[in-house]
């Protein structure tokens, strides 16, 4: 598997205009439902999900690789465990 491979998210999830905490349990579904080692990029608004969100994913086990202001929006991109 190459370092690209690896850095490529398996799939998206785009959440602006969408408040907390709900951000954070859709995220956090849609993770669970990934294979392990899976890569996941989230897109949150800026603010209390930005500030929130990868906090609370990290404190659940998850692995937030990158966070990448958009313009307007910051992409997220956070890794399932390869281990459950």
């Amino acid at each position: 598997m190459s370092l690209s491979s690896l850095s490529t998210p398996n799939a998206q999830l785009d959440l602006r205009g969408t408040p907390c905490p709900i951000n954070f349990v859709r995220t956090k579904l849609h993770l669970e439902k990934m294979p392990p080692g899976g890569l996941l990029e989230v897109w949150l608004d800026a603010g209390e999900p930005i500030e929130q969100v990868p906090d609370s994913l990290i404190m659940a086990g998850y692995q937030v690789e990158k966070i990448t202001d958009c313009t307007g929006y910051f992409s997220l991109l956070v890794r399932r465990p390869l281990t459950a």
